[in-house]
């Protein structure tokens, strides 16, 4: 049995305690003991808040540009879902370093912030083929040691626009990713029907869950929302869907509140990137329902976004930021979103949030992924976003001050 001692760390901002970890799950929780002897094996918290560690639920490793020279941002105005994807599309080759290269130094600083579990997109389609996919894959291999990765196949140009592409999402699926993914069945593809009987067949014979994009604003995405809900509950697929951005949510329509409803009966997940108040969702009618939650840095300074630091903590500042969120609870339930929010998100057996005031995952039982953070209060860390960080996944440090280790 592998024994650690987290020494004078404050769970989620508790005072000062002593954690003991046993094979990579937590087994005690004490007061911290001042005259407790010191063993080679401690872990010196130094008074530092225990969190558990980050999880980005949508990020896209096969685009990120970062540790590269800075590139202006060469999407013309007013851009179009359908220019970015062109765009990247004519650029991610000639990036200055490969795909496996690109997401695995970014995924390695991610970590070194705090994170040990994501969930990546890779693009697959006519254009790349299975490129981008093996590049994520390679990432996920180079950490396979520090943080958990489940990639979507992800079909950013459409499933029906240029030919052979539901064949490569056929063969992604058997080649390493874990998710099956879609995009705007309506406003991209312009064939619901066709691309959801793709996506839900390629669930069904892989036996893998679904992850969809949904940039689709107002009634029209409302709509769409609607025809994935009548496919869960017609191949009895609870607990199975993750909507990402689900920018309909924020329109204020009347039908909202019906949807959501939907969406918490059939225990569908929502990913947010804290994209502002006019796309972001409606998080507290969100909590309030029980619905899985999770946040994520999208592209990182790729060709879509000058934007993305690989600091989940700097997006869940964002994410406050953005919902207006001023008290220390909801301050503090933005790093809960950030954290095992993003865990039930990915594992829907997972602890998940029960109200604005829960704060699971440091309890004797769980597993020990989790990050030591500076700050006086867990709202000051989220406000500060100071360095000074250790990250252990299974109770083994993995990143010490942004160094990896192991």
């Amino acid at each position: 049995m592998v024994s650690t001692t987290l020494v004078n760390v404050r769970p989620w901002g508790a005072p000062a305690s002593d954690v003991t970890v046993d094979d990579g799950r937590i087994a005690a929780i004490a007061a911290h003991d001042a005259a407790r002897p010191p063993e080679p094996d401690d872990v010196p918290g130094e008074g530092r808040i225990l969190l558990p560690s980050f999880s980005d639920v949508h990020v896209h490793l096969d685009s990120t540009r970062v540790g590269l020279p800075f590139r202006s941002h060469s999407v013309p105005e007013p851009r179009t879902l359908w220019d970015c994807i062109m765009n990247d599309r004519e650029n991610w080759r000639d990036a200055g370093a490969s795909v496996a290269e690109r997401a695995t130094t970014t995924l390695g600083r991610a970590i070194g912030h705090g994170l040990t579990s994501a969930r990546s997109y890779a693009q697959v389609d006519a254009d790349c083929g299975l490129e981008r996919l093996a590049g994520v894959v390679a990432a996920r291999e180079a950490h396979a040691g520090r943080a958990d990765v489940q990639i979507v196949a992800f079909p950013q140009a459409g499933l029906l626009l240029e030919p052979g592409v539901p064949e490569l999402m056929d063969a992604a699926l058997r080649e390493g990713a874990d998710v099956v993914g879609g995009i705007d069945p309506c406003g991209l593809d312009r064939n619901p029907v066709a691309h959801l009987d793709i996506v839900f067949d390629l669930a069904e014979r892989h036996d893998v869950p679904i992850d969809i994009h949904l940039h689709e604003a107002g009634e029209l995405g409302l709509f769409s929302m609607g025809l994935v809900l009548d496919r869960i509950r017609a191949h009895g697929l609870t607990s199975r869907v993750t909507l990402a951005h689900s920018f309909a949510l924020a329109s204020g329509l009347p039908a909202v509140a019906g949807v959501l409803d939907r969406i918490a009966e059939w225990d569908v997940a929502l990913t947010t990137v804290a994209p502002g108040p006019r796309e972001g969702l409606p998080m507290t009618d969100v909590l309030a329902r029980g619905i899985r939650a999770g946040l994520g840095q999208d592209g990182q300074r790729d060709y879509w976004s000058p934007y993305g630091t690989t600091d989940m903590l700097d997006r869940t500042w964002q994410l406050a930021f953005t919902q207006g969120w001023n008290r220390d609870a909801l301050i503090e339930h933005a790093l809960a979103v950030a954290t095992v929010g993003g865990r039930s998100v990915i594992d829907p057996a997972a602890p998940r949030l029960t109200s604005l005031e829960d704060r699971p995952g440091l309890a004797v039982g769980d597993a020990a992924d989790v990050v030591l953070l500076r700050g006086d209060t867990p709202t000051a860390a989220v406000m500060d976003r100071d360095g000074g960080r250790t990250v252990l996944r299974g109770g083994r440090v993995v990143a010490q001050d942004g160094v990896l280790l192991g």
